[in-house]
């Protein structure tokens, strides 16, 4: 018998070795025509971060890129490739293939572990990926092809990111038949996307007259390959088969005559000149063989039994039917794609009888192997809807278990709804599929329609107890929910862990939002002590979480964090399945790590786990996540892309169907108007918001993302900046003292470091007191943004309190207290209402006049652009926006970008 360490091992090398066949490049079939001009434009020292190769099939795509792999090579610049397929929609095979791909252009071994040995998650690995390839100092590409098979979100916002943060020096190769959703405006416009299309991928006459030329084609007429190659339009595919048909040609000039290029052409040769050609025997494996993705011989030979599958891959292959090895070793092939659809539609035409058979036999196949996935998804193919169900029965709870919801979801989609009624747990594992992929309006109707709300069997109760309040709760009706679900409070353990583990853990986000904190916890222990041995990956992640969310709004930041991140790494399988549940955790984990002034690393996990946020509509993480972004451009200067993303979070709100969301984004949109100055457009704003229904609900629950951010803080927040700071410190005091005896701590934090800045705007000397007596907590804690995302209204405050340290020091026995002030102090600026602008800019003199374009550039400056946004706003490089910055600096006697504006306030330049 084997051990467990060697059934791993094995399991391990099943699961890597389609994805070893995915990270090498394929080998070019005969002589190749150089691409030189497309070549050139790729591998330019300056060239572009993203080179985007787009085109239908049979353009060249792969070709052109293996030719520009192989210059980079020349060039001493490190290369990774990976060819990407469906499979790669889950996130984590995904970034498993990449991590395998650059491990030579980090400079490991690529036999090792590398990155996928040291990162548990899915998120942990797309962190650590941007991390290496930000911070390498020489060139390198990374070649993608097939990537139109890429449609998941997460995976794409991922790239989105790697592109952003990707450094000069470096290349992201893609080859697509679709354009793909990556932000292609905003890199046009910035110069770092080169566009290779149809039209240039084309051959032009002299490279067709190239093509002709090599053996064994032998070459043509002049006139023969003109008329050749306009008929063709220079498709490659097209040029490809006519020299595959003029070699068997008597006549190539006749043959041309009738040949048109376009794709039945193609399709009529495939006909003709390939499959008819073969003997009888190659052409019954070529037609049976092609529902298969991947041609291994073993798998070939159960299709077709009595065949010496290996001999017959390497005939075809010395024969150079349209078959590609994948990998060095070329066990493993696959068929040409225009090849495959076109032996696919022979083999529907001529042997529909025997789709059936063909798919079940490779199903039973990858079975027998231990490949669950692919046998339902040809169990699937093949209509075997029988097969398929049993093989969900078997397989399809620890998946569940596992996370692995959209994999389910694609399933359970095509499987007649018909062949699951004497199967209740497939149903409702298909509920819970719906509910973590597509949201819970349609998982509701599925469970209302299921009939399952009023079975007494001992399997179906469990799941049905847990699936109404999740559901309630993730459709913000959080008190329906709680009443749903508090009735079954004191049933015991059931049959099906899952489902009590996954109650419990619902039924403690309920009560924590309800305020039973106290009856949250205990239920969160419930769950762990449930999990047992056998604990899964998504209820382990669901606890943490559940918890942490009570930690961080009793201002326990550091506890919390850790508790987001032990959620976020919750599967610890160490394959590919990817924990999209993980999104749960995800997205707060990124808030933690955002207040702890960590903005990179936030942004980069909001671009993993918000797309799938969004799928579900998790309203909390939803409006969190999407205000963080925001957040962290506006830091970066980029104005306009903090205001699309609320933009884009107010209409998922109202897609939604949740007005709680959409009211967020208002919310956020009048703070930032706020702290633009802009008074009036922040009042409208707040307006724009007042829904006494709506805020009357939010004050009476404890929603993870109005703790911070509500209606009435909001109007506080305005009176301070626009209106009585003394009205506004004495309605702030009370509402902290409210918050503290609610024992919503961060709240009152947040409260007290507003009060401070309102009492020190009326010039009250009690505000360094009450602002010292909130940083203490929140120093011990490690809370930054909490702070600092009021703007420079509290800069007067902070820089009193820094100064009263540091002139004071022995009346402190607390460095870092004294520490964290002065590094607060170092982060805000010291102007204020209560400040005057000449004391943080000097005196403003203007010694030379300013040019239009200088005011223009101040203008962007003062709402808050940064280099790179104002170069794209004014269709110039950076250089010369760093240029005009100098001399604006010169001419205004300023010495930052902060004392540049104010000087110009001052002179009246710009309002």
């Amino acid at each position: 018998m084997p051990t467990q360490m060697e059934t791993m091992e094995s399991q391990s090398a099943v699961l890597l070795a389609p994805l070893r066949a995915k990270l090498v490049p394929p080998h070019p079939s005969g002589p190749q025509v150089l691409r030189q001009s497309v070549i050139d434009q790729v591998c330019a020292p300056q060239g572009a971060k993203l080179v985007l190769m787009r085109a239908p099939a049979g353009f060249g795509k792969t070709t052109a890129m293996l030719q520009c792999q192989s210059r980079a090579q020349a060039m001493a610049i490190a290369t990774g490739w990976l060819t990407l397929d469906r499979s790669d929609n889950d996130a984590s095979r995904f970034l498993a293939g990449l991590a395998h791909s650059v491990t030579a252009i980090i400079g490991e071994d690529p036999s090792g572990p590398g990155l996928n040995g040291r990162c548990r998650t899915t998120g942990d690995l797309a962190l650590q990926l941007i991390s290496c390839l930000s911070r390498l100092d020489d060139p390198f590409a990374i070649f993608l092809d097939d990537f139109e098979t890429v449609r998941e979100a997460s995976v794409l916002g991922w790239l989105r990111e790697l592109v952003d943060r990707l450094p000069p020096q470096a290349r992201l190769v893609v080859a697509s038949r679709s354009l793909p959703d990556l932000r292609l405006g905003r890199l046009r416009a910035r110069g770092q996307l080169l566009e290779i299309d149809a039209t240039r991928l084309r051959f032009s006459l002299e490279e067709t007259a190239a093509f002709f030329g090599s053996p064994p084609r032998g070459p043509l007429s002049f006139e023969d390959l003109s008329k050749l190659h306009a008929k063709t339009e220079g498709w490659v595919a097209a040029l490809w088969l006519a020299s595959r048909a003029l070699e068997h040609s008597k006549s190539p000039s006749e043959f041309i005559e009738r040949f048109s290029g376009t794709e039945q052409a193609v399709a009529d040769y495939l006909a003709e000149d390939v499959l008819e050609r073969q003997p009888p025997s190659i052409r019954a494996f070529l037609l049976r063989t092609s529902v298969l993705r991947h041609l291994e011989a073993p798998l070939c030979d159960a299709l077709m039994p009595g065949v010496d599958s290996r001999q017959v891959l390497k005939r075809l292959q010395s024969a150079d039917v349209l078959l590609v090895p994948l990998g060095h070793e070329a066990s493993t092939f696959r068929y040409h794609s225009l090849f495959a659809h076109f032996l696919q539609a022979q083999l529907r035409r001529e042997l529909p009888q025997e789709l059936t058979q063909l798919h079940a036999e490779a199903s039973r196949w990858y079975e027998a192997q231990g490949r669950p996935v692919p046998a339902i998804d040809h169990a699937l193919e093949g209509r075997d809807i029988e097969h398929a169900v049993r093989l969900l029965s078997q397989h399809a709870p620890r998946l569940l278990a596992q996370g692995r919801m959209r994999l389910l979801s694609r399933w359970f989609s095509v499987v007649p709804s018909s062949a699951l009624g004497d199967h209740p747990e497939l149903q409702l594992i298909h509920i819970w599929s719906v509910c973590f992929t597509r949201g819970p309006w349609e998982a509701m109707d599925l469970l209302s329609r299921s009939g399952l709300i009023g079975s007494n069997d001992v399997r179906t109760v469990p799941h049905v107890r847990a699936l109404q309040p999740c559901l309630l709760a993730m459709m913000d009706r959080y008190e329906e929910a709680y009443a749903a679900g508090i009735a079954s409070l004191d049933q015991g353990a059931s049959a099906v862990p899952f489902a009590d583990n996954v109650y419990a853990n619902a039924m403690a986000t309920i009560a924590a939002v309800i305020g039973r904190s106290d009856q949250a916890r205990r239920l969160v222990d419930a769950a762990r002590r449930g999990q047992g041995s056998g604990a899964s990956e998504f209820n382990m992640m669901y606890s943490e979480t559940a918890e942490g969310m009570i930690d961080l709004q009793e201002a326990r930041l550091r506890q919390a964090t850790a508790r987001f991140r032990m959620a976020v790494t919750a599967n610890r399988t160490g394959d590919y399945s990817h924990t999209e549940g993980n999104a749960w955790a995800g997205v707060p984990y990124a808030l933690s790590v955002y207040e702890g002034n960590e903005l990179d690393q936030s942004a980069h996990l909001l671009h993993v786990y918000l797309p799938v946020a969004c799928d579900v509509r998790l309203p909390d993480h939803v409006i969190l996540g999407y205000i963080t972004l925001s957040r962290i451009a506006f830091l970066r200067g980029d104005v306009d892309h903090a205001l699309q993303l609320l933009t884009e979070l107010e209409y998922v709100g109202h897609k939604g169907r949740l007005p709680r969301v959409a009211a967020g984004a208002k919310l956020e949109r009048a703070r930032l108007q706020l702290l633009q100055g802009h008074y009036g457009a922040a009042s409208e704003e707040l307006d724009r918001t007042a829904d006494a229904g709506l805020w009357k609900r939010v004050d009476s629950l404890r929603f993870l993302a109005n703790d911070l951010e509500y209606l009435d803080l909001a109007r506080l927040r305005w009176e301070l900046h626009a209106g009585d700071p003394r009205t506004a410190a004495i309605s702030l005091a009370s509402a902290a003292q409210g918050a503290e005896e609610a024992s919503r701590f961060r709240r009152a934090l947040k409260l007290r470091v507003l009060q401070a800045a309102a009492l020190q705007r009326a010039g009250d000397p009690t505000a360094a007191a009450v602002v010292a007596g909130a940083l203490k907590v929140l120093c011990g804690q490690g809370f930054v943004r909490l702070v600092l995302d009021e703007g420079e209204i509290v800069g007067p405050v902070l820089h009193s309190l820094n100064a009263s340290l540091q002139s004071s020091p022995a009346l402190h026995d607390d460095p870092v207290f004294v520490d964290y002030v002065q590094h607060l102090a170092s982060i805000c600026p010291a102007s204020g209402k209560s400040t005057a602008t000449s004391e943080a800019t000097g005196a403003a003199i203007l010694l030379d006049p300013l040019t239009r374009k200088e005011i223009r550039v101040l203008q962007l400056l003062a709402e808050g652009y940064s280099n790179g946004a104002m170069a794209e706003k004014l269709f110039v490089s950076d250089s010369t926006v760093r240029t005009h910055l100098r001399n604006i600096n010169t001419k205004l006697n300023a010495h930052s970008r902060t004392q540049a504006v104010a000087a110009a306030r001052r002179l009246g330049v710009i309002p």
